[in-house]
């Protein structure tokens, strides 16, 4: 019984000591520092007689890797830098981007800025990701998901690109939506904006 008591004793401490250099050898998630010159935010929003489009900087963010693996992420994009790109017009650019800051649509003044943050990235294959996460924008928090594609190199470094569509009204901007005044015909905005955002991340300190 004593000899069967020392081999297992023996057994469970290599086990354990195995397991430890394991571990040891494992590499621990990586927190990737988003390079906001490099990345880009760009929006389409459409209206019955047309469209728009243009860009918001991003302001800050992260692409948390598990070896080859994108985990988790966030980013922040800064309202107050939006611009309207297709308006050539200096007077009528200024009034619609006055506009799209007023509270009409993202309220900049009392929410500068809108978050977005990884909750579930779904490896599909290759390149591919269903990335889940909550969207902030006007104070108010909303789940979404949408398609991405995630590439991570052997020096450390991430990018990811989406390309998907928020409902401005679940964010409370209602401003000539079809869904709430039915009578305002042609001078409808469409509820949907598109978004194409792609984020380029590197080791802090590289």
């Amino acid at each position: 019984m004593k000899i069967f008591k020392s081999l297992f004793t023996v057994a469970i401490a290599g086990f354990v000591s195995i397991s430890a250099m394991a571990d040891k050898g494992k590499k621990a998630p990586q927190t990737l520092k988003v390079d906001t010159q490099a990345s880009t935010f760009n929006w389409l929003g459409k209206k019955i007689t047309g469209e728009h489009n243009g860009t918001i900087n991003i302001q800050n963010g992260n692409l948390i890797v598990d070896g080859d693996k994108l985990t988790g992420g966030d980013f922040t994009i800064d309202i107050n830098s939006i611009k309207v790109l297709d308006v050539k017009d200096a007077d009528y650019n200024a009034k619609l981007v006055g506009h799209l800051k007023a509270p009409d649509f993202f309220d900049a003044a009392k929410y500068p800025t809108a978050t977005f943050k990884i909750t579930k990235a779904l490896p599909k294959g290759g390149a591919n990701y269903d990335i889940a996460g909550n969207l902030t924008i006007n104070g108010v928090t909303q789940p979404i998901s949408f398609p991405a594609t995630v590439s991570i190199d052997k020096k450390g470094g991430a990018s990811a690109s989406a390309k998907f569509e928020v409902d401005r009204t679940k964010f409370g901007s209602k401003y000539a939506s079809k869904s709430f005044f039915d009578a305002i015909g042609d001078k409808a905005i469409y509820d949907n904006f598109t978004v194409e955002v792609k984020l380029v991340a590197a080791k802090i300190g590289a």
